[in-house]
This record gives structure tokens, C-alpha cells and sequence, in this order.
């Protein structure tokens, strides 16, 4: 790495990133991509370094998190070398369905014994003159070099950005006040940018001191967007003691609620800190499709259907019949010949004995048939959700309700159906337990 001076390495940032918030024609990537965590609740990790591809598909297919930290800028980081972190990893993880939660630990609080971590690196001004000029000037420039790198790596506009704080001693007047003035002026900056603000830091040290100006001194700082609380007690939630329950909410807190500790998932072993999101509008699925102009298929158990058996379960296999292409008739709720006939049908593209019964196997094919395979777990949301939780339902009876977001109760559900199936019990749908849906084997 170079070894300019800190303030002209500043200087270099802060005008590549005007260059960068003034350029007409972004870069495909940037322009393609959505702003990144964007709405979610789920699961997320952070590690000091970017883990390799092949980590992270391994993590994608087999673990809970659906989320990821990654230091993009900061002279303070531990990992100032992120080999890994490349517009192309960027954009590989964006196109795979990760959220990305981009970390900059540049100037930490001068009264914490930690820092400088280098000797060549900065901590903030605590001088208190001008409304701590120093400190605040110090936090634009983060700001601008967060920015500037986070277009260089192709993360979009509209992405939340987080500075990281670690813990001091909030009683020191000057650490303390010169520490946020730097993060208001962070957020002042990043927004003027186009992305979003969002500072980590622990629950008892910066977040609160954060909280009680933000109930005790309203208006003297600018708040960020979102925090991501450093809480280690073991909860998976965004809630914390050392905080009032009002601020930042709905949709502005993540919290980290287990501190270093090895996972394997997948065969592959990384020292992560875990972390709960709970960030915009969360998971949330959009209203569902129209089924056959309106036919109900959601139900919590599916029954057995043979000739003779009419009602609103024989109208939604009906509906889904017509939809797999195998059936044609009037969807009257009446097991027809004609219906009997186009179950046959189905049972023979699945390549199970041809009947006329619509038994748990025909059940989940037909909730299945078609459906988008791509990865989906914990935090997922939409149709392919619903259509999950329908083939669960008709697999083993579940009820779940059919929600469309993939949240505690499914997890368990898919849970079970892996270990029916003999697929590693992971909790998370890959292609391979989508296959094993179409066929009707759940």
C-alpha cells in the first residue's frame, strides 16, 4: 500500500468522489443493481476478510445468513488487504441474492485505547473549537472516501453505508462529542452522496450516546439513517436495554448479537460475528398472484381427492391443473371424468402410476410445477414463497399460513421436509429440494 500522508490520501478522495457523484453515465453494474441491503429481515454476517466465491456459494446454499459485511474503506480496518473485495465479487454476490452491508473504520474516538491501530492511522479531533470543525471535517471526508469507493466496487446508490465506531468512554466530554459531530457529519455527507447512513457501534458506548442526544439535545446532531447495535447477548432481535425502543423504528436497526466465533457451513469454516436485520420495510411480500380469476389455493391441509369428491380443494386442483397445461375443462369443483383424465396425465409426466387420485405427491408437484428454483431461505419473500408453504402444507400437513414470507415457522417446516428427504437439514431450498418438490417428494 502507499505511504502518502493521511490528509493528502483524504484530498485524493474526496475529489474522486465529486468526480464520481457528477458522472452522467454510471457503469452497467452500478446502474443494474438495486441499492443493497434494500427492505429485509433476516440473518447476516460480517467477517474481517471478504470470503473467497467459492465460501460464499458454499455459505449461500448451506447457511442462515443471507446478509454480509465487507470493510470497503477505513485506515483503522483490521484487513486493510481485502483481495477478495472486487467489482466482480460485488456484482456476483448482488446477482446471487446477498445483501451487502459495506463498512468503512477509518477515525475512531480519541479516548479509545485501541487506536490508532497503525500509528499511521487518524483518530477523531477532539478539539472542541468551531463545534469541533476538526471532527465534523474529518467525518465528510469518510464520508466522500466511502463513497468513493463503494462506486469503484459498483455498489449502488440508494445502498446503506455503515461507519464503524468501536466502543470508548462516553464519559469523556470531548471524546464523546467530537465523536458525534464526526458522525453527523458522516451522514450529512453520505446522503448528500445519494446513499444511506448507517453507523455500528456498541449498544453501551456510541448507539446510546447517540440515543440520549437524540431524545435529551434534539436537533444538535444529525442522526443516521440506521444503526447496527453491537450487542452480544445471544438474542436474535434489534433490541437492546441500553437504548430507548422508539428510535430508529420501523426499519432502521440491525444488531449483532454474537461476537467472534467460528461456523461451518457447507464444508467451509469462517470466524464471523452474527448479526439480525430488520431494515426498511423488512420482508414483506407483495400481494398474491390471482389464481384462475380468483380461485382460492391456499389451504392448511390438502386432502385426498378421488372420483365423486367436490368442493373448493377440487376447484384449486382443477385450477392447477389447467395452469401445468394438463387440463382444459370448466373449474366447477366437481372430480369429472374429464378432471380424472387430466390427473392421469399429470401422474404420467411425473412418472408415477397413472390413476386418477390427486394424493400429497400430485399436491406438491402441482404447487411446485414451474416454479423458480434459485435459492431461497429465511428472509425470502413472494410467490415461490407461497407456493412453498402450499407444497409443504401438502406434503406433511403443516399449515403453515400461506404468508409468502419465508420466516421462523417455514424454516422449520423445510427443516423437517429435508430430513424426510435425506438433503442436508439446512433450513434453506436449493435446486436440488426444488427438484425434489416438482417430482412431488417432500
Amino acid at each position: 500500500m502507499a505511504t502518502h500522508p493521511p490528509a493528502l490520501r483524504r484530498l485524493v478522495a474526496v475529489a474522486a468522489a465529486v468526480l464520481l457523484a457528477f458522472t452522467l453515465a454510471p457503469a452497467a453494474p452500478a446502474a443494474a443493481a438495486k441499492p443493497t441491503p434494500g427492505d429485509f429481515t433476516g440473518y447476516g454476517f460480517d467477517q474481517c476478510l471478504t470470503p473467497t466465491q467459492s465460501a460464499m456459494d458454499a455459505w449461500l446454499l448451506h447457511s442462515p445468513f443471507w446478509a454480509v459485511g465487507i470493510y470497503i474503506s477505513g485506515d483503522s480496518r483490521a484487513c486493510r488487504n481485502q483481495p477478495n473485495l472486487t467489482p466482480t465479487w460485488v456484482s456476483t454476490q448482488l446477482k446471487k441474492g446477498w445483501r451487502l452491508l459495506p463498512i468503512t473504520l477509518g477515525p475512531q474516538a480519541s479516548c479509545s485505547d485501541r487506536f490508532p491501530r497503525y500509528g499511521n492511522d487518524e483518530t477523531i479531533n477532539p478539539k472542541a473549537a468551531h463545534r469541533y470543525r476538526k471532527a465534523r471535517k474529518q467525518g465528510r471526508a469518510e464520508a466522500a472516501d466511502a463513497v468513493a469507493a463503494a462506486q469503484r466496487l459498483g455498489i449502488p446508490k440508494g445502498s446503506t453505508l455503515w461507519y464503524d465506531l468501536e466502543a470508548y468512554n462516553t464519559a469523556n466530554t470531548a471524546c464523546r462529542e467530537s465523536a458525534l459531530y464526526f458522525t453527523s457529519a458522516w451522514t450529512s455527507r453520505i446522503r448528500a452522496l445519494g446513499y444511506v447512513s448507517g453507523v455500528y457501534s456498541s449498544a453501551g458506548s456510541h448507539i446510546k450516546a447517540m440515543d440520549d442526544a437524540r431524545v435529551q439535545r434534539p436537533g444538535t446532531f444529525l442522526m443516521p439513517d440506521r444503526i447496527w447495535i453491537a450487542r452480544w447477548d445471544g438474542v436474535a432481535n434489534t433490541s437492546t436495554d441500553y437504548i430507548r425502543e422508539d428510535g430508529w423504528r420501523p426499519g432502521g436497526r440491525m444488531k449483532q448479537y454474537r461476537g467472534g466465533h467460528d461456523e461451518v457451513h457447507g464444508g467451509v469454516r469462517i470466524n464471523i460475528d452474527s448479526n439480525f436485520i430488520d431494515l426498511g420495510k423488512g420482508s414483506v411480500a407483495r400481494r398474491s398472484a390471482a389464481w384462475c380469476s380468483g380461485t382460492r389455493v391456499d389451504f392448511p391441509t390438502y386432502p385426498t381427492l378421488r372420483k365423486g369428491a367436490s368442493g373448493a380443494t377440487v376447484t384449486a386442483a382443477q385450477c392447477l391443473l389447467k395452469k401445468s397445461g394438463h387440463y382444459a375443462g370448466r373449474l366447477n369443483g366437481t372430480m369429472t371424468p374429464a378432471t380424472g383424465e387430466a390427473v392421469k396425465r399429470f401422474r404420467a409426466s411425473l412418472g408415477i402410476k397413472k390413476n386418477r387420485i390427486v394424493g400429497p405427491r400430485v399436491w406438491v408437484a402441482l404447487h411446485s410445477h414451474k416454479v423458480k428454483t434459485s435459492v431461497v431461505k429465511y428472509g425470502g419473500t413472494g410467490e415461490r414463497v407461497r407456493r412453498l408453504q402450499r407444497a409443504l402444507n401438502a406434503a406433511s400437513s403443516e399449515q403453515l399460513a400461506i404468508t409468502g414470507v419465508f420466516e421462523a415457522t417455514t424454516t422449520a417446516a423445510v427443516r423437517r421436509s429435508q430430513a424426510r428427504l435425506g438433503l442436508p437439514v439446512t433450513g434453506v431450498v436449493t435446486p436440488t429440494m426444488w427438484s425434489r418438490l416438482r417430482s412431488g417428494r417432500a
